[in-house]
């Protein structure tokens, strides 16, 4: 078998939690706490510096983790539904839930998929 049919195979093959999940899980977990830090002090009057920093805070923050998302989605290591989570207006609170919800249905790292058998070989 060619190696275009296998890249094309691998194309079928569910995606899984690979390494890269630790880092989307930690990342979504910290800016949904500067989300809410954000929530907080923009309610509360008078804090217009620290919702400037929490403001910044967050949309620098939401940025990285779209694209370390997107990086484990093109490395097979998350679903495309979990990107749209965290595109919600809910942000970061989809992406945690999306998080979970894999980790919950059993799907967490320690289910990833094995990986892929090598090519066999014609040596007739």
């Amino acid at each position: 078998m060619s190696d275009t049919a296998l890249e094309g195979e691998r194309e079928f093959r569910a995606r899984a939690p690979g390494a890269m999940w630790v880092w989307v899980k930690r990342a979504s977990f910290v800016e949904l706490a500067v989300f809410a830090c954000l929530l907080v002090v923009w309610i509360a009057p008078g804090l217009e510096g620290p919702t400037f920093a929490f403001g910044m805070a967050h949309g620098i923050g939401y940025i990285a983790l779209c694209l370390l998302l997107w990086v484990a989605i093109m490395r097979r290591e998350a679903p495309f539904w979990l990107f749209a989570a965290t595109l919600t207006p809910a942000g970061p609170v989809g992406s945690v839930v999306g998080i979970e919800w894999i980790e919950r249905r059993g799907s967490g790292p320690e289910h990833a998929m094995p990986p892929p058998a090598p090519a066999p070989t014609n040596e007739a």
